[in-house]
This record gives structure tokens, C-alpha cells and sequence, in this order.
């Protein structure tokens, strides 16, 4: 397969053709770091020798070893500015309620904000006052584009 986009067909018990659709993966984002050769080539040797499976696996447990250590600032962090941890999604559904009673959604995620496909940029930008989000939204692009303003 050459991409995560690609459409495979499986079979039914009466072996009609089923197509699925495989896209990206939402529980992870791609991210470009830039390092000196020295340290580029110290990752290289750990992986060499062992010590890991691959450079990103080295990244990744730098990182995770390093919001370890800092847990409980992130905690209180999250705490104090009210942030919603984990993935929060917002359907077409939801925002029509929240247009319904009145209301603008302030939101504010640690982690990803999903904004449905199904959302219009008319309805975000009703029911939506603001954005933060630490991590990743996924909207499409129109919606991005009405509440560029509004993220923040």
C-alpha cells in the first residue's frame, strides 16, 4: 500500500466487495526537529548499538521522560487555565444545541479538538468564540480559515 489514504475491499460472508476507507491515524501528529550533527550522530550510535529501535523511538522517549518530570506543572497548568485534556470533538450536533440555547463556546484543549467534517463555517462561527488548543485541530480548511481570528 503507498498511503494511509488508499482504499482497500474486503470481503462479506456472501463475498461482496466492501470498501474501507483508511486515513491517518488521530492519536498522533508529525513534527520536524532540526539537530546538530553531533547529537544526530549520537542518536545514530544508540540506535546502532541497540539501545533503540530507531531515532523517532529514542525522540519519543526523550520526550515522554521529559513530560515526566514535569507532570505536575503540566497538572497544575491544565488546572489553572481550565483545559480540556484528551481528545474533545465537536459535531454538527453539538454545536446546533449550543446555537439553540444561546450559547458561544469557549474552547480550550491539551491534546486534539475535532471539529466534525459537517460543521458549516457559518455554524462555527455562531456557536464558537474562541479556540486555544495545545496539540492539534482537525477541521477542514473553510473552517479554519472563518475562525482564524478566533484561534488562539
Amino acid at each position: 500500500m503507498e498511503n494511509q489514504e488508499a482504499q482497500v475491499s474486503t470481503r462479506n460472508k456472501l463475498g461482496d466487495a466492501i470498501p474501507e476507507i483508511k486515513g491517518k491515524p488521530a492519536d498522533s501528529e508529525k513534527i520536524t526537529i532540526n539537530l546538530g550533527p553531533v547529537d544526530l550522530g549520537q542518536i545514530d550510535l544508540l540506535v546502532k548499538e541497540g539501545f533503540y529501535s530507531n531515532r523517532t523511538d529514542l525522540i519519543r522517549t526523550a520526550i515522554r521522560n521529559q513530560l515526566s518530570i514535569h507532570a505536575d506543572a503540566i497538572n497544575q497548568t491544565v488546572a489553572r487555565r481550565r483545559l480540556v485534556l484528551g481528545l474533545h470533538r465537536f459535531s454538527r450536533v453539538d454545536l446546533e444545541a449550543a446555537q439553540a440555547e444561546g450559547q458561544m463556546l469557549q474552547i480550550h484543549v491539551l491534546g486534539l479538538a475535532s471539529i466534525d467534517a459537517d460543521v458549516t463555517p457559518e455554524l462555527a462561527l455562531a456557536t464558537i468564540e474562541s479556540i486555544v488548543v495545545l496539540g492539534a485541530l482537525h477541521a477542514t480548511p473553510a473552517v479554519k480559515a472563518v475562525l482564524a481570528g478566533r484561534i488562539h
